[in-house]
């Protein structure tokens, strides 16, 4: 389906067809875990769930990106409030022990992501799901010592409609990997949802034996720096065709959340968790 408006179209029909019908509902089947709580990331975090947000595990997350047309990953985990202004997906990266002494070039890591994301582009054409186009930066990345923690936002653009997509990405740093957490937001409410989510991630840890300053001596540690955890990673440094190279099937899945099919079923979301609290 290459008409992104087709597509929210689509899923709004679905979604408000079946409000009243909950069991045939997809998104109501899945099991939201609702605040206040405490959502287990895999064997390495947990977070905080607060009131008023919501938590959803592996197997549901990814069935939840294919209910919004996104390409699903393993492992990855659904944390958002439930109003759903925004939502973030956690993705913890077994990379190994990343070294935090790498000075930033945003220039070049801004080229090497543009590249990949054409390669990304590939696989949704393959599907027959709406390209992006990467524009610039939204917040060039900025890494807090202190607190091991990437940060980033690229801004893109959804190539049929020219919709605005924007990606906050941090990355915060553990013993042995890194846990990737990106935030899709409306870009008009962007720096809301970001200062949101930072108050969130107060909450988030690793677990024992899994934090940053438990390294020791022999444990693994990853043949790249703080640049390519940006640029994609493994794969940025890949066959050894050089630190910013791009090797086919790199970000296949980079631009997976596209904001605007996601919004499509927010006021739906919101009626749905309405009844999950009472």
């Amino acid at each position: 389906m290459k008409n992104l408006r087709a597509v929210i179209t689509i899923l709004v029909i679905m979604f408000y067809s079946a409000i009243h019908a909950e069991e045939e509902n997809p998104v109501a089947k899945l099991a939201w875990q609702l605040g206040p709580g405490e959502g287990t990331i895999g064997d390495k975090a947990k977070i905080k769930i607060p009131e008023g947000f919501a938590f959803l595990g592996s197997e549901d997350t990814k069935k939840y990106m294919e209910l919004l047309h996104n390409i699903p990953g393993d492992n990855e985990y659904v944390f958002a409030p439930t109003d759903m202004s925004w939502f973030a997906i956690f993705h913890f990266d077994p990379v190994g022990y990343v070294k935090d002494n790498e000075t930033l070039d945003a220039n070049a890591v801004l080229e090497s992501v543009k590249q990949g994301t054409e390669q990304g582009n590939e696989e949704r054409r393959k599907r027959g799901w709406a390209t992006m186009s990467v524009v610039g930066w939204r917040f060039q990345p900025q890494y807090d010592k202190q607190m091991k923690l990437l940060e980033w936002a690229i801004l893109a653009k959804e190539d049929s409609t020219h919709q605005d997509i924007i990606n906050y990405n941090t990355r915060l740093l553990g013993r042995a990997g890194v846990m990737e957490v990106i935030l899709v937001a409306a870009p008009e409410s962007l720096d809301t949802s970001v200062a949101t989510l930072k108050t969130v991630l107060s909450g988030y840890d690793f677990v024992a034996g899994q934090k940053y300053a438990e390294y020791k001596q022999g444990d693994r540690v990853a043949e790249f720096g703080l640049a390519a955890l940006i640029a994609g990673g493994a794969a940025a440094v890949a066959a050894k065709k050089g630190f910013f190279a791009v090797i086919a099937g790199f970000l296949a899945a980079a631009w997976k959340f596209v904001v605007a099919a996601a919004i499509g079923v927010i006021a739906w979301l919101k009626s749905f968790f309405g009844k999950k609290d009472k």
